[in-house]
């Protein structure tokens, strides 16, 4: 009986979707999933028959780059993949993408699965992966997820309810590198970074953490990336770093990264272009290029995918408006924004679109956290929109940005508008919007 109510979920679920874009309702990211579990509550227990490999990625930060650049890898290999390409990653996401490309006859090589940290415990509840890759732990949002223990206490409690995932771990944040204690657990991290833009800055005045060893002591750093990415070690326990699998070398360029990885079991090295900007996108590619070493997937193939790949939508997702090319990067929490703050192209106009909605959270404190004194010495107009456009102009102007380049336009697209308006095309815009702003700006067609 529980089959039968399967497969006939399977075909509720697409008549659902046909009669969605007939009426041009939704995007359909999660409404198929929300209707599939109310009909079907173990619906995703039944999924895991129809794939042969399980990748779940989370974390605070990378999480969708890291999986979008995996599964590519992937395809590009010719392989059968099913892959949450739109970022939905709650149970309801999750379910929606299976119950959109499930049939009873085709089965996946692999499934690459973004989970939300505190939905992937639930997850595991129905559909137990065969691989687990964690990218970082950051402090997010407060009103959602507390502090970063809460956090790391939902991805633990997955972790020990699928005993036999093997954890592919970012060797370089401490929090992360706890999960491999008593598991099956490969590392990757940096061994090297070295920024060779004139644009972007190494150095960060958003607040830095003090993290604490296992035994309380206050742990210390040969090397230091950025937040709690680096080369730590406690004086008093020993508790340290360890040696990554897989090791990177990194050269951050303007608009694109040169990589080195070394894979210490192979004992080679294989070398990357990632056109994508910043280090924290470096570490997502670092992660998912190691992945796919593990699955033994050829090194030209890894590196014409990497060369190939295209972000996926506000993830460093470079877009023409009005004839301007224009840059859109998600900004959601202190340690992300500030990163991706570093890499902004001051020459361009500017906007932040930033919201309070459920999906965002509503304590956007985080404003204050986020180093956006890198804009001070922006050069053209800086425009504040979204819900919270008066609370983001305030913390612009505590950051030194000069009054008369505020533009205060909480209407999205008139924000966007007025920063493209100029007849001359060389002209770039920088779009920093929150998650439920950058939904908004994904359906304008300019």
């Amino acid at each position: 009986m529980g089959r039968f109510r399967f497969y006939i979920t399977l075909l509720i679920a697409r008549l659902i979707y046909i009669a969605i874009k007939l009426l041009n309702k939704s995007s359909g990211t999660s409404f198929v999933g929300m209707t599939v579990l109310k009909i079907c509550p173990d619906f995703l227990s039944y999924c895991k028959k129809y794939i042969n490999t399980a990748i779940t990625v989370t974390g605070t930060n990378g999480k969708t780059t890291t999986s979008g650049l995996l599964a590519h890898i992937l395809e590009c290999d010719e392989n059968k993949v099913i892959h949450n390409v739109k970022g939905a990653n709650m149970l309801t996401g999750v379910a929606n993408v299976f119950a959109l490309n499930i049939l009873p006859s085709k089965r996946f090589d692999y499934a690459v699965i973004e989970s939300d940290e505190a939905y992937l415990t639930k997850l595991y509840d129905y559909f137990k992966a065969d691989f687990l890759l964690v990218t970082n732990l950051f402090r997010d949002q407060l009103d959602r997820y507390g502090e970063l223990s809460t956090t790391a206490s939902f991805i633990q409690n997955a972790i020990d309810k699928n005993d036999e995932a093997i954890l592919l771990l970012n060797a370089d944040d401490p929090l992360v590198n706890n999960f491999g204690k008593g598991k099956e657990a490969l590392y990757y991290g940096f061994e090297e970074v070295e920024f060779v833009s004139d644009i972007h800055n190494a150095s960060s005045n958003a607040p830095t953490e003090v993290f604490n060893c296992i035994c309380t002591n206050p742990l210390q750093y040969s090397k230091q990336f950025f937040a709690q990415e680096g080369h730590y070690y406690c004086e008093k326990c020993g508790y340290a770093r360890p040696e990554p699998d897989f090791k990177g070398y990194v050269k951050i360029y303007q608009d694109y990264s040169e990589l080195k990885i070394v894979d210490k079991t192979e004992n080679k090295s294989y070398e990357f272009k990632i056109n994508l900007v910043g280090l924290y996108n470096a570490y997502n590619a670092l992660g998912a290029i190691s992945q796919a070493l593990i699955f033994g997937i050829d090194y030209e193939t890894i590196k014409e995918a990497v060369s190939t790949y295209k972000s996926i939508f506000g993830r460093a997702e470079k877009r023409v408006i009005n004839g301007h090319n224009t840059l859109i990067q998600l900004i959601k929490n202190p340690t992300g924004a500030s990163e991706v703050l570093k890499t902004v192209d001051l020459s361009s106009n500017i906007v932040i679109a930033i919201n309070d909605n459920y999906a965002d959270g509503r304590d956007i404190s985080w404003l204050w956290d986020s180093d956006f004194e890198q804009l001070k010495c922006a050069q053209k107009l800086v425009i504040t929109s979204g819900i919270r456009a008066k609370d983001m102009a305030v913390r612009l102007k505590y950051a030194g940005i000069p009054q008369e380049k505020i533009i205060v336009e909480e209407d999205i697209r008139t924000a966007i508008e007025l920063a493209s308006k100029s007849d001359d095309n060389e002209e770039k815009i920088t779009i920093l919007p929150s998650y439920t702003a950058l939904l908004k700006i994904s359906k304008m067609k300019f």
